[in-house]
Formats: C-alpha cells, structure tokens, sequence
C-alpha cells in the first residue's frame, strides 16, 4: 500500500511540476517569500540570562517591525522582511546580528535553543512593552504562559521559517486542475495540504537541523526525565536529534496535549482554534486571571490567545492593527505557512545556514505540490509519534516508524522522500540558473549516509573531544560568533538607517501610550469578547 501510494504521489507532483516551468509561471515558481524570525537569549559572559532591559539602542520591543522580544525580557528576536530568495533573507539576517551585536555592550547572544545559565524560575524577567493597552496585554499573557508552564520552559529558543509560493503559482494550478472553489478558497486549501504533507514528512527536517541533543541538568529543576547523564552538569539522549522539540517542550503539556487541531479544511482548524480560545479548562481556572489586584492571565481557557498553541507549523495571514489571527485566516483566507520546529545551528553565527534555507525551499515546494490525503485522527496521532520518536532516538540504527500505519526504517521513507525533494531542487536550478539547491540537497543526502554529519551528533562529538559540557560547549561557540559580529560591524549606512528606526518605534510607542483612552479592564474584555462568530465555539 505504502509504496503505491508514494509512487502516486511522486507522480501528481512530476505533473504539477511540469506543468508550472512552462509559459509565464516559470519563472515565478521559484519565487515566492520566505522570512525568519530569530530567537536569541541575551546573556552575559558566563551564559547567564541577561537581567537588563531591552536595549534602547534596539527600539521599541512593541512597535519595531525586525527587533522585538517573545517570552522573557531577554529573549530578543530578529526578524527579517519576506524576501523572494533565500540568501536576501540570510543577508538581512545577518545585517540585523550587526547591529544587534554593536548594541550590546558586554552581553552576547546565546546561539543554542536549549538555554545555558537560569536563575529561580520566578526570577526570570519577563518581556515589558510598556504602559499602552496592548503593551500590557502582551505582558499580561506572558504571565498566563508563566503561571501555566513555567517561566523555565519559555526560554527554549528557535528558529521560525515563512514560507509562500507566488500567487501566479497557485492561479496557474487553479486554472489547471478546473478547481470550481474561488481562487482564495483553493488558495487556502492547498496550503493546508501542504501542512498535512508537512506534518506526515517533518521528522525528517529533526534529523537533518536537529541541533539540542543535551542540555544543561539545571534547566530540568529536578523534574522526572528519561534521559542519560553525559557528564556531571549535562544530560543528554545519544541518539537525540532535538530534545528542544522533543516531549520536554510543549508537545506534552496538560491542555494543549489533548488538542487535536483540524488541518483538513480552514473552517475545521478555525473552528478547533476558536473553541480552545474560548473554552475554559479547569486548572487554569484555579489559577484565576488576578492576584493581589493585578492581572496574571487573559483568560482561563485552554489557550488564553491563537498564538499559545504551539505547533509545528502554522498556517498564518498578515493580520491588520488590532485583528486577531484567526481573523485575519477566515476573512481572507492563508496566505503563508510558518514552520516552527528548526533549533537555531550553533556552528553558524546567524543560527541557520544558506544551504538549510536552500533545502527547506525545496522541502517544501515538494509539500505544497504532492497529493496530500486528509490527516484523520489516526495519521494525525501516526505523525506525532514519528515526530517525537525521531526527535529522541533519530539517529539510531534502523529506527522504524510507521508510514500509512506499516512499519518502514527511517532511511527507507527518507530515501523516497530524497528523491521528490532532488527532483524539485534540480528544476529550481534549472530555472534560476546555477546548482545551489542541488548542493544543499545531497549535502542532507550525506547525513542520511552517515549519521556523524548531522549537527546533532557533531555537538555530542564535540563535547567529548573537547571534555565540554553542554554550557561550556554553548558559551564557546557563543563568544566565538559575537567576536565574528564585533569583528564585522554595521557600515555607518546601515547605522543610519537602524538607529533611525529604532528612534522611530520609541516615538510610536510613547505616541500610543500619550494618546490611548480606556481603561486596561475595558480593553482586555473587549479583546476577549472579539471571537469568531461565524464558527462554533
């Protein structure tokens, strides 16, 4: 059954394939938007969290549209503009580090997703964004998450890849396969069949990034685990790919573990995303929403907003001022995905390597173009096992998983998978000119020949060569990239301009808290009460 299936799929996707690189749609397939989002710890120079604010120098955390924070007042994320090639992208990420680095002083950026140095948890800072409504909205929330899954957890770092195909694109296959839906409705249902591809194959993206095989004792605060101490100060799995993704992050929290999202049609995820922001779950109504008179979480539902359900991937829609998410997606329909399971790569300064975007690009392309049957709850539960066994024990010796519910090795389903993702790379090439994709390709070929070259089991070997635990392994190839930073600094341009946009969120801030009216209460039951009437929730 499996091997038919996959070789009908390879041929739908050879079809739409052939189809897109002839007339005026060639030369767009290649194209789309793909941005990042950066997540980085400030630390200071032992890898201790950092305890001061923002810097100034970066902006605004609340208005800035490339430097803000996510959890902790010290978890700075660089953004990037959405860019139809990956190496503008990997440019801009880098210019951003520049700047970053020639405005933090002594601290540097911690460039690993498992955190080094914590304090108590109740001592972690979380992320201020000031005294406006939505600022403290914001902050607000991030109490909820602290109160639900401690402040610990969320230093947990990554790396998020967005991703479109060109409109032309989409309008070419519309036209081609005589779809009868209107073109944002097939829009729509073709990238939610790229996130059902997406979810079945993304094991393989573990194997290939996974980058947190160990991570610091300290960081489990003495919680029950099932991993192996690798030295006195480090635990780790010898065959893990990314203990980050693993079931020690969010995939086996209380609430969200029961939440079985709907990635089949739009109206079923925003119908399953709209009753977990409105139904309330009982443990999170113990914890109330105030204490002492404050606010300490939006709500007590399952998830308190859209953006507390951490998944792998997410289908999104740039959303206008004050809209919420789910919004944005059932009024206009998705207009990109968002992957959410790439660990930042210690070895490169940035955290992610032109070769991984190369190979992501194609990656996906292949998901957004193969069959892709409905994910019911079975292939639903098939994939997260996958998931979390590959992110565990991914480099194992002839691991199994399970494919269409038959057992097949790792290296078999990968090998198939190979051969789909080799095929689109060449045509990428062919059209763009050149053999970038092509080489990130059977770069990943080579890992999956030898196990030794993914990062995963190079930061293990690492550590052992050189008697490193984890922290020691972290901070190294920390200071080693901040000293790349230092050593190449923004040109005066680029200061220019990014001081001048940084000058500028603090005006727009400080505009938006001069002027706002209302009260917190009033615009916090006005946020709650902006649900999705047309879904049941």
């Amino acid at each position: 059954m499996s091997n038919t299936m996959t070789h009908r799929q390879s041929e739908l996707l050879l079809n739409r394939l052939e189809a897109l690189s002839s007339g005026p749609t060639r030369q767009h397939l290649p194209d789309g938007l793909r941005g990042i989002e950066k997540e980085s710890l400030r630390v200071t120079r032992d890898g201790m969290i950092a305890f001061t604010p923002h810097p100034r120098a970066l902006g605004s955390a609340l208005t800035h549209p490339s430097l803000t924070t996510d959890y902790s007042e010290a978890l700075i994320e660089l953004i990037t503009p959405a860019e139809p090639d990956a190496s503008l992208t990997l440019e801009r990420l880098d210019d951003l580090h520049r700047y970053v680095y020639a405005s933090l002083g002594d601290e540097m950026l911690w460039n690993e997703s498992m955190p080094g140095l914590l304090p108590a948890d109740d001592e972690i800072p979380i992320a201020d964004y000031g005294t406006s409504n939505i600022g403290r909205l914001k902050t607000v929330y991030r109490r909820g998450l602290a109160h639900r899954y401690g402040r610990t957890m969320q230093c947990i770092a990554g790396i998020h890849y967005n991703y479109s195909l060109h409109e032309e694109v989409w309008r070419r296959l519309h036209a081609d396969e005589g779809s009868t839906a209107t073109l944002v409705d097939y829009q729509s249902e073709r990238y939610l069949a790229q996130i059902r591809n997406f979810r079945r194959r993304s094991w393989l993206l573990m194997y290939l990034f996974g980058a947190s095989p160990a991570l610091d004792t300290r960081f489990l605060r003495g919680k029950p685990h099932k991993l192996d101490a690798f030295d006195a100060d480090t635990l780790y799995r010898p065959y893990a790919t990314s203990l980050r993704m693993s079931d020690l992050g969010y995939s086996n929290t209380t609430a969200q573990a029961a939440l079985h999202v709907d990635y089949n049609t739009l109206s079923g995820y925003l119908d399953a995303l709209s009753t977990a922001v409105s139904e309330p779950y009982p443990p999170y109504e113990a914890i109330g929403t105030h204490r002492d008179g404050e606010w300490i979480q939006i709500n007590t539902n399952v998830l308190q907003i859209e953006n507390e359900f951490y998944s792998t991937i997410r289908p999104k829609r740039i959303t206008y001022s004050g809209e919420r998410p789910l919004h944005a997606l059932a009024s206009r329909g998705v207009q990109y995905i968002e992957v959410r399971c790439l660990d930042i790569d210690p070895f490169e300064p940035t955290g992610i390597a032109l070769e991984t975007a190369r190979f992501i690009d194609a990656f996906l392309l292949a998901c957004a173009l193969d069959e892709s049957p409905v994910l019911d709850c079975d292939a639903y539960k098939e994939a997260n096992a996958n998931f979390a066994s590959v992110t565990m024990d991914g480099r194992k010796p002839g691991l199994t998983l399970m494919r269409d519910g038959q057992p097949v090795t790792l290296q078999a389903w990968a090998d198939d998978l190979m051969a789909d993702i080799e095929t689109v790379g060449r045509r990428l090439d062919e059209i763009r000119g050149g053999d970038e994709h092509a080489r990130a390709i059977a770069a990943q070929r080579e890992k999956l020949a030898d196990p030794e070259r993914t990062p995963s089991a190079r930061v293990l070997r690492e550590m052992r060569e050189n008697g490193q635990s984890f922290l020691a392994f972290a901070l190294a190839h920390s200071e080693a990239h901040a000293a790349h930073f230092r050593a190449n600094p923004p040109s005066a341009e680029t200061m220019r301009a990014e001081q001048a946009l940084a000058a500028k969120s603090l005006a727009e801030q400080a505009e938006l808290e001069a002027k706002e009216a209302g009260s917190f209460d009033a615009f916090v039951a006005a946020y709650r009460a902006y649900t999705l009437n047309r879904f049941s929730v």
